[in-house]
């Protein structure tokens, strides 16, 4: 496989604006190397590095003026299971991983497979922010100003063929870094995958930071999948590999329990978790809750994806 490395220094080919970018995206990534906080930047305590010159999506219907939840929510407060079950162990452990050097594979049925960096991937001057609102399984909702790029831009690039019917996404597994894969809570590596059509929709995007800063280790550094109108455990993090596959992937929650989770795993407030309703949603910061709204409140942008199946049995 071809590894994508600048033959030249990229200050010799890029403008100033765009090597700064880069400079700042890789002193992040390398702070846990440097024996920083976990996620933090020179100069920073309990941050990542600032990404210059991030556009804002216009308002309209692929970002939302809701009230942002804040920076400490946001960071604090996550499900990351190879740091462990609780939702203080992310942030408590996270920043025993390494995230420097970086390295996605994109494989399977497509004409360019290749290795590429993650600051190849994606470049500073490629992101923009995109306010998603994120309701996970439990009955808890947050609204983040994420940071990244459409998924379907970097697909495209591999040129797909016609056999790639799925994108099948997969986790890091060091167990010497990622504490809870010391653990059997889950089978590792963490797997999700999505349709092409779900995956290439203008909605789904690879994240690499949150309120203008890179990722946090807790928040999946380097780099995510964010598909809003899912619950979060499908937004996978810190992803090492992107496959095209021809068959459905089966996702790491669906071979966990599969009575619980199924591959779709749209927001639904119709279709009950076996163990608790779906139907209201507590914000985070919020004390009461609100009504969960069917597509987590997409339904106008990604309910045709879905027409003539049926919900409750595609859960």
């Amino acid at each position: 496989m071809l590894i994508k490395r600048p033959e030249i220094p990229a200050a010799e080919i890029t403008d100033e604006r765009l090597y700064v970018g880069r400079r700042a995206f890789l002193l992040a990534a390398a702070a846990p190397l440097m024996g920083l906080s976990p996620g933090s930047a020179p100069g920073q305590t309990g941050a990542g590095a600032a990404l210059p010159n991030v556009r804002k999506h216009p308002s309209g219907p692929f970002t939302t003026d809701e009230k942002l939840n804040s920076f400490e929510d946001i960071t604090t407060y996550n499900n990351f299971y190879e740091f462990g079950s609780a939702k203080s162990d992310p942030a408590q452990y996270g920043g025993r991983l390494k995230t420097q050097p970086w390295t996605v594979k994109i494989d399977g049925h497509c004409a360019k497979a290749a290795d590429y960096h993650v600051e190849d991937l994606i470049k500073p001057h490629q992101l923009e922010e995109r306010v998603y609102r994120l309701r996970c399984v439990e009955a808890w909702s947050m609204v983040i100003p994420w940071v990244g790029i459409p998924l379907a831009d970097v697909l495209k690039r591999a040129e797909p063929t016609s056999k790639a019917k799925f994108v099948e996404f997969t986790t890091l597994v060091r167990p010497a870094e990622m504490i809870g894969q010391r653990t059997d809570i889950l089978e590792w590596p963490y797997v999700e995958g999505l349709r092409m059509d779900e995956a290439t929709h203008p909605l789904t995007i690879l994240a690499v930071g949150l309120y203008g800063k890179t990722l946090l280790n807790q928040n999946g550094a380097p780099i995510r999948l964010v598909v809003p109108w899912k619950y979060g455990f499908k937004s996978i993090k810190s992803i090492v590999r992107i496959r095209f596959v021809e068959s459905q992937p089966r996702n790491t929650w669906q071979v966990q329990t599969p009575s619980e989770y199924g591959f779709y795993s749209n927001v639904n407030p119709q279709v009950d978790h076996p163990r608790w309703s779906q139907k209201r949603e507590r914000r985070l910061g919020e004390f009461f809750r609100r009504e969960t709204l069917m597509f987590n409140g997409y339904a106008d942008q990604v309910g045709q994806l879905y027409a003539g199946m049926d919900l409750r049995k595609n859960y």
